[in-house]
Order: C-alpha cells, then sequence, then structure tokens
C-alpha cells in the first residue's frame, strides 16, 4: 500500500530539540533539513545530528511514531550531495528529498549514489540492491528548467523504483521565472498544473508547495484544498501548526466517504442488471464518476479511516 503522505513538515537538521518536535507532532513525513533549513556554516553538524536522531530511533531511544523519516540533502550544484549521503545513509532514514531536481539525469545520478552508498544492509536494502529499494527518493521541482522537463523526471518513476513524489517548489520556481507573487498565485499556475498532471500520468504522489502565512489558518486551508481538487497527494509545512488544517484537507471526510461508497453500490447495481451509465439524484454517472469515488475509498483506506 502505498504510504500516506498528506504533510511534509520541514525541521533544520542542526537542531535536534526541533527534530524530536517533529517526531512527536504526528505529522505524516517530517523532513529533517541539511538544505535551505541550514546555515552554510553548519552543514556538518546537521549531518551529525540528523543521523544520530535516526540512529536513535532505530534503536529505541526516539520514538516517531507513524512519521515518515525523511532527509532533505543539498543540491548537486552545492558540492555537498555526496557528503550529506554518506553521513545519513548508514543511519537508515526512510527516504532522502533531492530539491532543484532539474533533469532525468539528476535521479539518475543520486539513484546510483544511493545504491553505492549504503554500507551496510539499510531497512532491507543493501548496496547495489536494485530490485525493491526501500529508501524512497522524492524530488522537488523549483526551476523553469524543471518543470520544463517533468516529463522525463516524472518517467524516471519506471527505471527507478525508489522514486515516489514530486514536490513543486513554488517560491523558488516564481524567483526565477523574475515573476511578482501574488495572492491569486496565477504567475505559478502554469508550474502548479503540470507538475501534478506530470506525476499522476507515471503514478507518482504530487506534493503541493508551502504557504508562507504561518498565522493564517484559514488561508492553508483553502489553498490546500485547491492543492487537493487539483489532484495534488500532500501538502509541504513549514511550522507544526500548518499540520493539523493540511490533514485534514487531504482527509476525505464522512460526507465524501457515504457519497463515494453509495455511487459504487448503484454502480454495481446496475452492472448487475447489464446497465453501464445511469442517473442518482438527478445527475448522470458513468465510469469517469466511478474512478473519482474509488479514489475517495482509496484515499480513505489508505488514511485508515475504513478496513476495505
Amino acid at each position: 500500500m502505498t504510504r500516506v503522505r498528506r504533510a511534509f513538515l520541514f525541521v533544520p537538521g542542526d537542531d535536534r530539540r526541533k527534530i524530536e518536535k517533529g517526531a512527536a507532532s504526528g505529522v505524516d513525513s517530517a523532513i529533517m533539513d541539511c538544505e535551505d533549513g541550514v546555515a552554510a556554516s553548519r552543514k556538518a553538524e546537521a549531518r551529525v545530528t540528523i543521523a544520530s536522531a535516526l540512529t536513535d530511533a532505530a534503536n529505541g531511544a526516539l520514538d516517531f511514531g507513524r512519521t515518515e523519516k525523511l532527509v532533505r540533502v543539498n543540491a548537486f550544484n552545492t558540492g555537498m550531495t555526496a557528503d550529506d549521503l554518506a553521513a545519513v545513509l548508514p543511519a537508515s532514514p526512510d527516504g532522502i528529498v533531492l530539491p532543484k531536481v532539474e533533469s532525468a539525469d539528476d535521479l539518475q545520478r543520486i539513484d546510483e549514489l544511493m545504491r553505492l552508498s549504503v554500507r551496510a544492509p539499510l531497512n532491507g536494502e543493501t548496496a547495489g540492491d536494485d530490485a525493491r529499494p526501500s529508501i524512497a527518493l522524492i524530488a522537488i521541482i523549483e526551476s523553469a528548467r524543471g518543470i520544463m522537463n517533468l516529463r522525463e523526471i516524472a518517467a524516471c518513476a519506471e527505471s527507478i523504483p525508489r522514486l515516489q513524489a514530486l514536490v513543486f517548489g513554488a517560491e523558488d520556481f516564481a524567483g526565477d521565472l523574475g515573476a511578482i507573487r501574488t495572492p491569486a498565485g496565477h504567475e505559478i499556475a502554469y508550474g502548479r498544473a503540470a507538475l501534478v498532471v506530470s506525476a499522476k500520468a507515471y503514478g507518482l504522489q504530487a506534493v503541493d508547495m508551502v504557504y508562507l502565512k504561518l498565522d493564517d489558518a484559514d488561508g492553508l486551508s483553502a489553498e490546500s484544498r485547491t492543492a487537493r481538487e487539483l489532484g495534488y497527494t500532500g501538502k509541504m509545512a513549514i511550522h507544526p501548526k500548518q499540520i493539523a488544517p493540511i490533514q485534514a484537507a487531504f482527509t476525505p471526510t464522512t460526507a465524501e466517504i457515504a457519497a463515494a461508497l453509495r455511487l459504487i453500490d448503484a454502480f454495481d447495481g446496475y452492472q448487475a442488471e447489464g446497465k453501464g451509465a445511469f442517473q442518482l439524484d438527478g445527475k448522470m454517472v458513468d465510469m469517469p464518476i466511478i474512478r473519482a469515488a474509488r479514489a475517495v475509498m482509496a484515499s480513505a483506506r489508505a488514511a485508515g479511516l475504513i478496513d476495505s
């Protein structure tokens, strides 16, 4: 079953206290950061702190509960990616987040590093293991070139089994364009839509941009709902207070589950009678509507809201 990733919380990798808060937050995925959330002078300390936290998690000294343990490494253009991986991979993270992905070559390069850098079995994965890698890979797309190359980036899912999600980095994307950020977001609309289409075309999860207004829960909830309507499966969070609104927005409601179940039951009944399209509550129902209902049920099952 695909891991539920509704909210991703960034925590600075050089701050053990914040990592512990992230571990206890109940977020679906915690991203311990080596990149933008850490000053250049503290990169080495972040690696050590993250590796220590992961080791403590493996030994039971630090409880992450059901929270996925991810690490965002520095981008290839910094020259620090290999050192980041060498420090954290032996401590068994659940996944690696690679920022500033602009081509399929970036993903092939990090996959190769991950396969060959493993010094000991990690979560069942050993060096050179191609069959079923246990350490996930999540790619952040945040430049004009990355958006232009989305098709080849997403297609890497066919050759890189560990690739599981694409993330839309709106702020860096807008900066790369020289665009002016607006509340309506029309300047990043193309990139936001293109990413979710490309991700879904290759069976990947799509993760939406951060919301920078920390004291605007209503705005966060509205933007999260819009992301879900676009087809996104989750959203980035930059503060623990953002977790609950995000995870609520990406969780089917009781009413949505009931409506989906009613549609599916009606469909099954009409199918048994040899009928295809049918009317329900004055609306025509055909396969696209049923597929959407089944997607709601799949999300509900993944979130543990229903058993079957």
